[in-house]
């Protein structure tokens, strides 16, 4: 009998990790089955407002699915942030943040939720570049 030689014995142990593996791979899901909510927490007309209509269009192209933008203005942007925070984490009721959300929670102490803990982030769609040297 012949003995396998290194290449065939690399290709014969990839193999075996490749179909121990196997089953553990998920198949991917169809997303989304149903219309998507993007909330933003800032008035209709507004930059973020802009930029929620434009990425839900983009979605709803691509994924076939509506993507419904909802303003709920109100207490800096937490009034959508606590709704994002209480509704079921299933990918079909997303924020659209801005930075001072993230830090509302130092400045509002009776909030009911935790950004930090209650809000994941999926994607980032604008980069604003802060610049340190202005001029009077």
């Amino acid at each position: 009998m012949k003995h396998p030689d290194r290449k065939q014995l690399l290709h014969l142990a990839a193999g075996a990790a490749t179909l121990a593996a196997a089953p553990r791979v998920a198949r991917a899901q169809a997303y989304p089955t149903r219309s998507v909510r993007i909330m933003v927490g800032y008035p209709a007309g507004g930059v973020s407002d802009i930029f929620a209509r434009l990425v839900g269009q983009w979605l709803s192209e691509r994924l076939g699915q509506s993507f419904v933008i909802e303003n709920r203005p109100g207490a800096g942007g937490t009034i959508a942030v606590d709704l994002v925070a209480r509704s079921t984490p299933d990918g079909y009721t997303l924020l659209l943040s801005a930075v001072n959300d993230a830090y509302s929670e130092y400045i509002y102490p009776d909030l009911r939720f935790n950004y930090t803990r209650d809000i994941a982030p999926v994607a980032s769609i604008v980069l604003v570049p802060l610049s340190s040297s202005y001029r009077s």
